[in-house]
Parts: structure tokens; C-alpha cells; sequence
């Protein structure tokens, strides 16, 4: 019976340290995402290390595809993210992804996809959307986006309010741009970057719906719409004017920081960064926790945001489901010193027992009467 409980206790032991070693690597990664959960950069390094440690081909696949898609950025970007992870990507596959930066970036190309965004306001890559950057930032961009809009809602067709706000916001700050001498450039750029975005599909639901409200509370729609009747492309100051008039400034500091965040993504991970990031974003939290990743981490972060898609930004995984993984570990802990304590008293009472008899035994092995030897039987036994 003392045999068999020593053996359950060092059977319940060896249990415990089996489960806590199959527990441990999620409960260490659970600790560390929840400790990094309030920093972007710190919890993307965490979540990528784990998803290369369980797919090392992981960067050769995505380097493989973005060539495919002819997006050689996002390719460059997983370079400098497997330099940055100490991960070794093939010479053939380098000098592959090195051509496609060098075509993207020729000057012929630049020069055509610039024009296409400079005059029609649609952006696809980073030379067009470069283009319409620079429109709005001349005004023309903006101009014409409110002016097309607000004729479509004037006429009572199909209108896109979103873009046709955006514009109007735009409009301001372009003269609050050459007034500080640049100042709030980056506020400018990121409204065209959201206002792009919107074009091409690559805004996210989440954020879609709040800069639809965030619009409408900042700009005057009888006002707009009574300017965009008789505004012109061709009359850019006249117009320009009688659309700043519609804008309230004081209700657009939301908006306005919303801009700032995107164009801080855009000025560290490029434009097509600052895209990635609004696709997935789903408030303006979102894009300025993308932004101090991709301070932190510059031209990785379009890389970051591939592999990891929102959660890059927080914590995407329940806290609730991390937490278990953390108790498991620490219940295995417990069942483990438990199992130790159990163990070392069994152990030492068995040895004690031991000591016991034999001491007993040598008694009776020096008794000389027969009284005595009943009695230190009767001690053995007891």
C-alpha cells in the first residue's frame, strides 16, 4: 500500500511535467503577446517570430506571390523583413525582387502612372497614387472630385458622399498647407491617401462607415451643394472659395487626425503601406497604432501587415483564450510541486519507516530473554 502511493505520487509528478512541457511554448507566447498588446511593434515581433518558427518557407511563399501580383514593394518588404529575422532568402530570388523594385521604379513607367493619377484622381500603385497627391495638393484634384460628386448630387444620381466630404476637407487643408509652408502636409497627403483609398476599394467597412459620419458632421451639405451648382474646374479660386465656405473646421479634428496617422503610415511605409493599412483598419485606433508600427518598423511593415492582418495592430486573439493557455501552465505547475511535495513526504516517511525497523531489529537481535524478544517482535510489527 506505501509502494503503491509513493508510485502514484511519482506517477502524478512526471504527468505534471509532461503537460507543463506541451503547455509551456503556447503559455510563453500568450505571456508575451499579452505583454505587448499596447505596443504595435512589440507584438508584431512576437507574432511573427511565432508564425516563421512554425512555416521557415513562409517568407520565399509571399516574396513568390507579391512578384506574382507584379506588387515588387510588397516583395522588397519581405526582404527586409527576413534580413531583419535573420532568415535566408536565395540569391536568385534577391536579384528577382531587385529587378521588379528597379522597373517600378524607371522613370517611364513613374512618369505614365503619375500623369493617369495627376488627371484622373485614380490610384492603383504608388507612381499614380503620387499623381493624385500632387492634384489635390495644387487643388485641382480636389476640385475636381467635389465638383463631379456634387453635380451627381444635384442631379439626384448616384453619389459617392464619402469622397465627395473628403474633398471638401481637402480643399482646407490645401490652404492651411501653403499657409504654414507645408506644415500639415502630411494631414493633406493622408486625406487623399483615405480618399483614394475609397476609389479603389481598399477601405476598410469599419473605417468606411466612421469617416462617412466623421464627413458628414464636418461639411455643410446645402451650402456645398448650392457651391458645386456653379463651381468649375476652370474657375479654381472662385470655386475653391465657395466650397471652403461649407467646411467646419471646428468639427474636424477627428478627421484631421485620422489624416495625420495615414500620412505618417505613408511617409514610413510608403503609400502602398498607408493602403494596406486602411484596408484592414476598422477605426481611426487602428491607424495610429499602424502608425507607430510603421515608425517602428518602416519598410517591414507592409510585410507585417501580409502575414498578420489585423491583429499586427492589436490584439486580435481573446485575451480570454490567452489567459487559459496561462493558467494551464500554471495548474501544471501547481499539480507539479504538489506531486513534489507528495512525493518527498512519501519518500520520507517510507525512509523514516525504514530507519525505524531497522533499528528495531537490531534490537531484537541483541535481546537475551525471551520477554524481550515478544516485545521488540511486538514493536516490529506495530
Amino acid at each position: 500500500m506505501r509502494q503503491a502511493r509513493l508510485s502514484l505520487a511519482v506517477a502524478g509528478m512526471a504527468a505534471s511535467v509532461a503537460v507543463g512541457a506541451a503547455l509551456w511554448p503556447h503559455a510563453r507566447d500568450a505571456f508575451a503577446v499579452l505583454s505587448a498588446q499596447d505596443e504595435p511593434a512589440q507584438l508584431a515581433d512576437v507574432q511573427v517570430s511565432s508564425a516563421l518558427r512554425n512555416n521557415q518557407a513562409l517568407i520565399e511563399q509571399n516574396i513568390e506571390a507579391a512578384l506574382a501580383a507584379n506588387d515588387a514593394d510588397l516583395a522588397n518588404s519581405f526582404i527586409e523583413l527576413a534580413r531583419e529575422k535573420n532568415i535566408a532568402v536565395s540569391d536568385a530570388l534577391s536579384i528577382r525582387v531587385s529587378d521588379a523594385v528597379a522597373e517600378e521604379h524607371s522613370a517611364s513607367h513613374f512618369a505614365k502612372r503619375f500623369a493617369t493619377g495627376l488627371v484622373t484622381g485614380t490610384a492603383d500603385d504608388v507612381a499614380s497614387l503620387s499623381g493624385t497627391v500632387a492634384g489635390d495638393l495644387f487643388v485641382f484634384g480636389d476640385i475636381r472630385d467635389v465638383v463631379r460628386e456634387g453635380k451627381h448630387l444635384a442631379m439626384g444620381e448616384d453619389t459617392d458622399r464619402l469622397v465627395l466630404g473628403l474633398a471638401t476637407a481637402g480643399l482646407a487643408v490645401t490652404a492651411a498647407t501653403y499657409v504654414s509652408v507645408g506644415g500639415v502636409a502630411p494631414v493633406r497627403a493622408g486625406l487623399s491617401m483615405v480618399k483614394d483609398a475609397r476609389k479603389v476599394g481598399r477601405l476598410g467597412e469599419g473605417l468606411t462607415a466612421w469617416a462617412g459620419r466623421s464627413t458628414r458632421e464636418v461639411v455643410d451639405a446645402p451650402m456645398l451643394r448650392e457651391a458645386v451648382a456653379s463651381g468649375s474646374v476652370l474657375r479654381p479660386g472662385e470655386t475653391m472659395s465657395a466650397i471652403k465656405a461649407a467646411f467646419r473646421a471646428e468639427k474636424a479634428g477627428s478627421l484631421v487626425r485620422l489624416a495625420k496617422d495615414v500620412g505618417r503610415v505613408g511617409e514610413k511605409a510608403g503609400m502602398r503601406g498607408a493602403l494596406d493599412t486602411l484596408r484592414i483598419a476598422e477605426g481611426p485606433k487602428d491607424v495610429a497604432r499602424a502608425a507607430r508600427l510603421a515608425e517602428s518598423k518602416g519598410s517591414q511593415t507592409r510585410a507585417i501587415i501580409k502575414l498578420l492582418g489585423r491583429s499586427a495592430l492589436l490584439l486580435a486573439a481573446g485575451a480570454f483564450n490567452l489567459s487559459m493557455w496561462l493558467f494551464g501552465a500554471l495548474f501544471a505547475l501547481f499539480g507539479l510541486l504538489s506531486s513534489i511535495k507528495a512525493t518527498t513526504e512519501r519518500a520520507t516517511l517510507a525512509w523514516l519507516r525504514r530507519n525505524k525497523a531497522r533499528r528495531l531489529r537490531k534490537q531484537l537481535a541483541a535481546a537475551s530473554t525471551p520477554s524481550d524478544l515478544a516485545l521488540a517482535g511486538a514493536l516490529v510489527q506495530s
